[in-house]
């Protein structure tokens, strides 16, 4: 039985990475000044932060049902089945979305939508988990059925250049942003299963990083049992400057010289809320299909 794998731009596989991996992406919408543009196809990273830095009215969407089935059918075609692993149902509705489609007579029991809660990095290596045991010749329903149960595995730390974006989405009040600020603040954040939530505060970005790698060793050591990360995936994602990026890496290659590193920017949908500036350290465990 084959199973096609699809994920969605939010998880930072470009059009042109997903034909060299065998998986299909779909692009999600965004809207500025109410015109439709389409991450890595109508729209570049580039272009999104230009806008972003015009102060426009940018707002994110989800792909319209019509063309999520259209890429299914089109996987249908030379497939038995579907593993659909879209953005956290937590940070967008178009999981719920692709859940109902996916009922439908024409796709249910062949279309498996997966919710593990995940986006950027860690969504992005649940597509290569779900590609991998697919060439193992896993079916859908258990490909879904060990993504659900490692759902948790991941952490998404961000640390933010500006509080700017927060405010302007009413994820904090504009007192709040006006205090940050004046003490010069850095907030981390957190991505953990449905939320962009709060980590902790710092001043500066030696500060941040600090926090974010410590925040990576207790993870591997208390939720994932595993003090040395053998079993862990690690990822860098981003909105800050290749020269950041860089740097960053080499830091988190000498913390961690038994690792290899993926290295992507933050999906436009995170993007948007937290703003340019940002780094962001992921650690995932790798799915063992045998437990």
């Amino acid at each position: 039985m084959s199973v096609a794998i699809i994920t969605d731009s939010n998880s930072g596989i470009t059009q042109a990475e997903a034909k060299e991996l065998g998986i299909s992406v779909v692009p999600m919408p965004f809207y500025i000044n109410d015109e439709v543009f389409y991450e890595d196809i109508t729209m570049s990273q580039e272009e999104f932060y230009q806008y972003l830095a015009q102060d426009v009215d940018v707002k994110t969407s989800q792909p319209t049902p019509e063309s999520l089935m259209n890429i299914w059918k089109n996987a249908l075609k030379e497939n038995d089945e579907v593993v659909y692993i879209p953005m956290s149902s937590g940070l967008s509705s178009s999981c719920h979305t692709a859940a109902m489609l996916a009922e439908e007579d024409e796709y249910e029991g062949r279309v498996h939508v997966v919710d593990n809660q995940r986006i950027s990095v860690t969504q992005r290596q649940s597509a290569m988990d779900a590609y991998r045991m697919a060439e193992k010749g896993l079916d859908g329903a258990k490909i879904k059925e060990i993504l659900l149960r490692d759902k948790m595995e991941s952490s998404i730390y961000i640390m933010l250049d500006t509080l700017y974006y927060l405010k302007k989405g009413g994820r904090i009040t504009p007192a709040a942003a006006a205090i940050g600020t004046l003490l010069k603040i850095r907030p981390v954040l957190q991505i953990q299963g449905e939320k962009l939530d709060a980590y902790t505060k710092v001043k500066t970005v030696k500060q941040g990083k600090t926090a974010m790698l410590k925040a990576v060793h207790k993870d591997m050591e208390s939720r994932f049992g595993d003090p040395e990360g053998k079993n862990c995936h690690l990822a860098i994602a981003y909105t800050a400057s290749p020269e950041e990026v860089e740097q960053f890496k080499a830091e988190v290659m000498e913390e961690f010289p038994n690792h290899t590193l993926e290295i992507d920017p933050l999906s436009l949908s995170v993007s948007c809320h937290i703003g340019p500036g940002a780094l962001a350290l992921a650690v995932s465990k790798y799915v063992d299909e045998a437990e």
